[in-house]
C-alpha cells in the first residue's frame, strides 16, 4: 500500500470521482513515486471561472495526495501571449489559495523540444511539409473519406532535416513550411492524420525574446513538458479528448530518447468542462468584449474573469465552495448561475455585518420628534442564525431617508410597507405613521411627513405590532456614495444559442449606478469590509475607483435569485410617474438611477450595414489610418468618441490613440468631460510607443489621472515609472545573476540556449517590470557569450 497521506485522513479538497478512483488505483499499484500535477493556462488572456474550476482541481489532487501541483504556461504562440497575462494568472491562483511547487514555461523547453522533433525527423516519424494550412486541411479528408498523402510526405531523412535546420535559421517566410508527424492518414481520429508539430512565426516571444522563429504546437509542446516535469496525471478538460491519441504516439515513439525518461510516462484524462448560463468562456470572445468596448476591462466586475469577481467583491473561499458543489463529471453540461450565486451568498452570510442603506433615498420628516436631537441606537452586526457577536450604533434624527420602493399611495393588496395613513417600524428603531405626502408642482413625491411612537423602541404599540419593517438611514448623518449594481451581463442563459452574435444578447441593465446613503459606521472598518446591506444585497467598496471622500459600493450578489422567475419581482416596486424621483424643485436633490450601457450604442464590431453614410465615410477614413475594424467601428458611431480621438490623433500614433480612446477612456467620455485632456493622452500612449514606459504601467498612470485629474506625463515622473533603458544600469543586476547561477551560464554554453530566458526573466523581477527586456535581452546574451 502506498505511504502516501490518505485522502480519508482529513477533508478532502476534491469530492471522490471517477479521476480520484484513477489516482488511488495508481498509488495501490505503485506507478508512481508521487502525484505531480499541473496548471497548464496559455498566457494569451485572463483567466475565468471555468479556470477556477481547474485550478481547484488541480492543485486540490496534489494536496489531498500529499503530491506537488507545477504552474506551467503553455506559452508556444508568441503573437497571442504577454508578460501582462503571465503576471495576471499567478496573482489569480495565489490570490484563490494556492501556491505551485515550480513556476515552469513550455517556452523554457524550446530547445528540448526541438531535439525531439530532429530525433522524430531521423526516426523517418516526421517530415517537412510545403502545402499551405488550406492544402493540408484538404489533403487531410473527411470524416468519411481518408487523407490523401502530401507530395512532400516522402521526403528523405537528410532533405527533411536540411529543411528544419533552415527553418529554424530564419531562411523561410510564415507558412513556407511546416513539419508534420508522419502517422496515419487514413486514422478515424483525424487528429492522427499527420499532425502539424510545427510552424514559422517570425514574432518576438515575450519570454524568449528573438532567439526563436519556429515555434512547436500545443499537441506537441504539452505531452512532452508533462514528461519532461515528472506529471503523473495530466489533467484537461473534454475537447482534447481526440488529442489524446497524439499525447500518447508522442510519448511512445520518444519515450527513452533524447534523455526523456521510458517510465513512469504521464497520461492523459478528461472532465468535462462546465459551461456556466449567462456568461461567456471563450477567450477569443472575452478579449472581443474587452477591446470592444462593451465592458471596461478585463476586471469589469459583470465579467466572470477572476479579476472580475476580485474587484466584484466575490471572496477566493465562495469560488472554490463553487468548484467543489458543481464536482468532476465526464459528460458536459451546463451550470445555472444560480449555483455560483448561492456559493457566494452563503459565504457572504457568514462574513458580511449588517449594516443601514438607502439607494433610492426619499425623505421622511418627523414632526413630533425633538428638533435637534439626536439618539444613536443599539443595532445588532448580525442576526440571530449567525454565530457571531458585535453590534454597533446607528444614529436617529428628525430627518431621515428610506426607499422610495416602500411607500405607495395606493398600494396593491398584500403591500405590508409604508402607506398613507399606513404604521410601519423602522429597523432596530420606532413606530413611524405616515400622515401627509408632499408632492412638488410636477406632482412628484418630494417628501413624507410623520410621526413617530416615542414608547416602541424595543416593543410594539399597545394595538398590536405594524405588518411591516423597512430600513432608513439619518439624513444629517448619512454618508453618500455611489452604489453600482451589478446583474448579469448577458440577457440569456446561453449567449451563443441564438442566430446572432453574443453580443446580441448583452443585458443592458447590466449595470445600473444610483447615488445611495450608508449609515456612518462604515466609516469606521477596514476598507475592504463586505457588508449586507439589509434588504438590498450584498456590497463591498470598489478597490479600485472608491475614495474616503468618494465612497463607491460594488453589489456582489442580490439577496435572493432574482431570475429565475420573471413574475417574483414585486408589483409593488413598481411606480407610476407621479411617484417618480424628485425634480429640480425638490429639496434635497437626489441623482436618477443611471444604466450604463453595456455596448457602445450600437456597435456590432465588423458589421457595417447599419451605419449611416456620413458614419460609412468617417470608418472608411479611420481604417485608412490603420485602425482596428472594433475601434474605427465604435468611433464612427459615437461622436463624442471620434471627436477626442481627432484632438488626440495630431499628437501621436492614431491606432494606439484610438485603441486607448475606446477601451480605456470610452466610459469616462461617454458620461461627461473625462479627466484627461486629449494632447495628454496623445503624451502618454507616446511613452508606451517610445518603449518609456509599459501598457501595464500607462493603465495605472491614465487610472490615477483619471481620477485625480493629474497629467499622465507628470505623474509618470513624479513616481519614476520611466522604463529603464540604460544598459549601464542594467549591467550589474546581469552580471550578479549570471555569477549565482554558475550552473546555468554552463548549460547555455553546452548549446542550452533557452537559459538565457531565466536571466532575462529574472532580470525583469529584480527591476520590477522596468527594465527594457530588449535592452536586457541583449545584455544577457553578451554576457552568456563571455563578451
Amino acid at each position: 500500500m502506498s505511504d502516501r497521506p490518505s485522502s480519508t485522513t482529513r477533508e478532502r479538497r476534491v469530492s471522490p470521482n471517477f479521476i480520484t478512483e484513477v489516482i488511488d488505483e495508481d498509488l495501490r499499484q505503485r506507478r508512481y513515486p508521487k502525484i505531480v500535477t499541473r496548471f497548464p493556462p496559455e498566457p494569451n488572456g485572463y483567466l475565468h471561472i471555468g479556470h477556477a474550476s481547474s485550478i481547484c482541481l488541480n492543485f486540490g489532487l496534489a494536496l489531498d495526495y500529499g503530491g506537488e501541483c507545477n504552474l506551467r504556461f503553455d506559452d508556444t504562440n508568441p503573437e497571442t501571449e504577454s508578460i501582462e497575462y503571465v503576471e495576471n494568472i499567478k496573482r489569480d491562483v495565489q490570490w484563490l489559495g494556492f501556491q505551485w511547487a515550480r513556476e515552469l514555461y513550455a517556452s523554457d523547453y524550446f530547445e528540448k523540444l526541438h531535439e525531439f522533433a530532429v530525433q522524430l525527423i531521423k526516426d523517418g516519424k516526421a517530415y517537412v511539409d510545403s502545402l499551405s494550412d488550406e492544402e493540408i486541411s484538404a489533403y487531410r479528408g473527411t470524416v468519411t473519406e481518408p487523407g490523401r498523402p502530401s507530395p512532400y510526405r516522402d521526403r528523405s531523412v537528410e532533405e527533411n532535416l536540411d529543411l528544419f535546420t533552415r527553418m529554424r535559421n530564419g531562411e523561410f517566410p510564415n507558412g513556407a513550411h511546416v513539419l508534420r508527424a508522419k502517422i496515419d492518414l487514413a486514422n478515424r481520429n483525424m487528429k492522427l492524420r499527420d499532425p502539424v508539430l510545427y510552424r514559422i512565426v517570425h514574432a518576438s516571444h515575450y519570454h524568449t525574446g528573438d532567439a526563436w522563429c519556429i515555434y512547436p504546437l500545443y499537441d506537441f509542446a504539452h505531452p512532452l513538458s508533462d514528461a519532461l516535469e515528472g506529471i503523473s496525471h495530466s489533467i484537461c478538460t473534454l475537447e482534447f479528448e481526440n488529442n489524446r491519441a497524439i499525447y500518447d504516439w508522442l510519448l511512445e515513439n520518444l519515450r527513452g530518447k533524447c534523455g526523456l525518461p521510458h517510465s513512469p510516462r504521464p497520461y492523459q484524462y478528461e472532465f468535462a468542462r462546465r459551461n456556466l448560463d449567462y456568461t461567456m468562456m471563450s477567450k477569443r470572445k472575452l478579449i472581443r468584449l474587452v477591446e470592444g468596448g462593451f465592458v471596461k476591462g478585463w476586471d469589469d466586475p459583470r465579467m466572470h474573469t477572476i479579476s472580475g469577481l476580485r474587484r466584484r467583491g466575490v471572496t477566493p473561499e465562495a469560488i472554490r465552495e463553487f468548484a467543489k458543489r458543481i464536482g468532476v463529471a465526464k459528460a458536459e453540461n451546463r451550470v445555472d448561475l444560480a449555483t455560483l450565486e448561492a456559493a457566494i451568498r452563503d459565504d457572504l452570510n457568514y462574513r458580511a455585518p449588517r449594516v443601514l442603506a438607502v439607494l433610492k433615498p426619499l425623505k421622511v420628516g418627523l414632526t413630533n420628534y425633538p428638533e435637534g436631537k439626536v439618539e444613536h441606537l443599539e443595532a445588532p452586526s448580525w442576526p440571530y442564525d449567525v454565530p457571531r457577536q458585535g453590534s454597533r450604533t446607528v444614529p436617529f434624527s428628525r430627518d431621515l431617508y428610506i426607499e422610495r420602493d416602500d411607500f405607495i399611495e395606493q398600494p396593491p393588496k398584500g403591500f405590508h410597507r409604508l402607506t398613507p395613513g399606513g404604521r410601519v417600524r423602522l429597523r432596530h428603531g420606532y413606530v413611524i405613521r405616515c400622515d401627509e405626502v408632499v408632492k412638488n408642482s410636477a406632482g412628484e413625491i418630494v417628501e413624507l411627513r410623520c410621526t413617530y411612537d416615542a414608547d416602541t423602541l424595543g416593543k410594539n404599540p399597545a394595538d398590536g405590532p405594524p405588518k411591516g419593517t423597512i430600513h432608513w438611514v439619518s439624513l444629517p448623518h448619512a454618508v453618500p456614495a455611489e452604489v453600482r449594481l451589478y446583474d448579469r451581463l448577458f440577457s440569456v442563459p446561453d449567449p451563443e444559442a441564438g442566430a446572432g452574435g453574443f453580443t446580441d444578447c448583452l443585458n443592458p441593465k447590466s449595470l445600473i449606478i444610483v447615488e445611495g446613503h450608508v449609515e456612518p459606521s462604515v466609516l469606521q472598518n477596514p476598507r475592504d469590509t463586505r457588508y449586507q446591506f439589509e434588504r438590498l444585497g450584498y456590497f463591498w467598496q470598489d478597490p479600485a475607483d472608491s475614495r474616503p471622500d468618494r465612497l463607491i459600493f460594488n453589489r456582489i450578489v442580490t439577496l435572493r435569485d432574482s431570475w429565475t422567475k420573471a413574475t417574483e419581482k414585486p408589483t409593488a416596486v413598481a411606480r407610476t410617474p407621479a411617484q417618480a424621483g424628485p425634480s429640480a424643485e425638490s429639496t434635497p436633490t437626489v441623482a436618477p438611477p443611471r444604466t450604463v450601457e453595456t455596448k457602445p450604442v450600437g456597435a456590432q464590431p465588423g458589421a457595417q450595414a447599419d451605419l449611416t453614410l456620413k458614419q460609412q465615410a468617417t470608418y472608411t477614413r479611420l481604417r485608412a489610418l490603420s485602425i482596428g475594424e472594433a475601434d474605427a467601428m465604435v468611433l464612427a458611431r459615437e461622436p463624442r468618441l471620434e471627436a477626442y480621438f481627432e484632438e488626440a490623433a495630431r499628437g501621436g500614433n492614431a491606432a494606439a490613440i484610438a485603441r486607448w480612446v475606446v477601451n480605456e477612456l470610452g466610459p469616462a467620455i461617454r458620461t461627461g468631460p473625462a479627466k484627461v485632456a486629449p494632447a495628454r493622452l496623445a503624451a502618454l500612449v507616446g511613452l508606451l510607443q517610445d518603449g518609456a514606459i509599459n501598457s501595464r504601467i500607462a493603465k495605472d498612470v491614465l487610472t490615477e489621472a483619471l481620477e485625480t485629474g493629474a497629467h499622465p506625463v507628470e505623474i509618470v515622473e513624479r513616481k519614476g515609472l520611466r522604463q529603464v533603458s540604460d544598459a549601464g544600469a542594467i549591467e550589474p543586476i546581469v552580471e550578479r545573476l549570471i555569477a549565482e547561477n554558475p550552473d546555468k551560464v554552463r548549460a547555455y554554453r553546452s548549446g542550452k540556449t533557452a537559459v538565457a530566458a531565466f536571466f532575462v526573466g529574472q532580470v525583469m523581477r529584480d527591476t520590477q517590470g522596468r527594465a527594457n527586456p530588449q535592452v536586457v535581452q541583449n545584455l544577457v546574451t553578451r554576457k552568456l557569450a563571455g563578451s
